[in-house]
């Protein structure tokens, strides 16, 4: 026993001994942690790449959306023209598809010489309650209803279509079709709605292809002014090839000389419009309205044509009946008396503090909708409002042509040619 402990007081010596003297034999494999390799610290992040980098990716995607919107703008502004050629057609499916493929955002976007993201995307009404009455098999018999038109699909269906229909109605032996004479909005519809409308040269071509012997023009026109003188030489180009050809007076019939001219369609359509305003506005007469204080406004569009007489004669005609709180005014203000300002200085100079604002036009459309009711500054409805002179104002849009009595006018000026 003593012999052991001294031998291994002697290994325990030994063993110190070597410890301090740094002789100490490598283990014969190393423990497992000594084997990792120390980890390398990852890389501060760089700061520029994370700032400038969605930045430019940002930029890049408004440049394409806009760049986007701008080629539906152009190809908008392409279509919005007077004349129809053989690419028409195709540049209309174009622009609809084109439209069609852009996203909301990049619709906002939609701006260029004519275009705007309304022309596609406003809502107007149901076109599938019109009907463009380009049907062929006509028969030797045509009446064809040649208008301006409207893009607005209610207003077209209810005042063009309305005037259509009720010549339908009084001669069901003859087939009524329908031309418009501004090719703009003709190339709106049929973009927007694939809804086509012939011109007048489409139209005379039909009737000529299904072999039209007797024809009836009955323009949907307020009166004889410049849109009419085209629809005539359009006519006369063609009055060779049917065996008879007739033109029907515009609504208002003969101009006249002067401003004292009237005649029984005027006084007709005086009396229609203001029964319906006054009835829209929900009193029993004009007198009524006039003791609540109450004027009427009938804005036409005006003209720089030697018709524009007609609208001092309808003015003239609203004061014979005695409808003294009724104010004719147009949009272009020619004639000058009819001028927005110098019919709310009227108005305001009779003591009327409440005015109803309604469209002397055959169809309430975008001068009804944006000159005289839209929000802008501009509008009519804007204007007698920051004018500070009355109290209440109210906008009616509706159409002349959606009125039974102004339609039994039209009918009456067909059968006038017609007999």
């Amino acid at each position: 026993m003593k012999n052991r402990a001294v031998r291994a007081l002697a290994v325990i010596g030994a063993v110190a001994m070597l410890t301090a003297c740094g002789t100490t034999p490598a283990p014969e494999t190393a423990p497992e942690t000594t084997q990792e390799e120390p980890k390398e610290e990852a890389p501060e992040p760089q700061e520029a790449p994370e700032t400038t980098e969605p930045e430019e990716n940002e930029e890049d995607s408004e440049d394409a959306d806009q760049a986007a919107a701008d080629e539906v703008a152009a190809m908008i502004d392409a279509i919005y023209v007077q004349e129809w050629t053989e690419n028409t057609d195709q540049q209309c499916a174009d622009a609809k598809a084109a439209w069609d493929a852009l996203t909301d955002a990049q619709k906002e976007l939609v701006e260029g010489e004519e275009a705007d993201p309304d022309y596609f995307g406003r809502d107007t009404g149901d076109a599938s309650k019109d009907d463009p009455r380009n049907q062929d098999e006509i028969g030797e018999k045509e009446i064809l209803v040649v208008s301006f038109g409207t893009s607005f699909n209610d207003s077209r269906a209810q005042d063009i279509k309305g005037i259509e229909d009720a010549l339908q109605a009084a001669y069901p032996d003859w087939s009524v079709r329908r031309a418009f004479t501004a090719q703009i909005i003709i190339n709106h519809v049929q973009a927007r709605d694939d809804e086509h409308i012939d011109n007048v040269e489409q139209a005379l071509k039909r009737a000529v292809d299904n072999g039209v012997q007797d024809l009836i023009i009955q323009p949907t026109h307020l009166m004889h002014g410049a849109e009419y003188d085209e629809l005539m030489d359009a006519v006369a180009a063609h009055e060779s090839e049917f065996a008879s050809v007739k033109v029907a007076e515009p609504l208002l019939g003969e101009v006249g000389a002067d401003a004292t001219v009237i005649n029984a369609d005027k006084q007709a359509v005086a009396e229609a419009i203001v029964a319906e305003a006054v009835a829209e506005a929900g009193y029993t007469d004009l007198d009524a309205a006039a003791a609540d204080g109450v004027a009427f406004v009938l804005m036409g569009h005006g003209t720089s044509h030697t018709a524009k007489v007609s609208y001092s004669q309808m003015q003239t005609q609203m004061d014979q009946l005695g409808y003294a709180n009724v104010f004719i005014g147009t949009v272009e203000g020619e004639p000058e008396s009819t001028s927005c300002a110098n019919v709310i200085d009227a108005v305001a100079a009779a003591g009327y503090t409440k005015v109803v604002l309604r469209p002397l036009m055959v169809v309430a459309g975008d001068h009804a909708h944006n000159d005289m009711a839209g929000e802008d500054e501009d509008s009519w409805i804007s204007m007698f409002d920051v004018s500070g002179n009355f109290e209440e104002l109210e906008a009616q849009i509706s159409g002349l042509g959606r009125i039974e009595a102004i339609q039994q006018l039209y009918v009456a000026h067909t059968a006038a040619v017609m007999n």
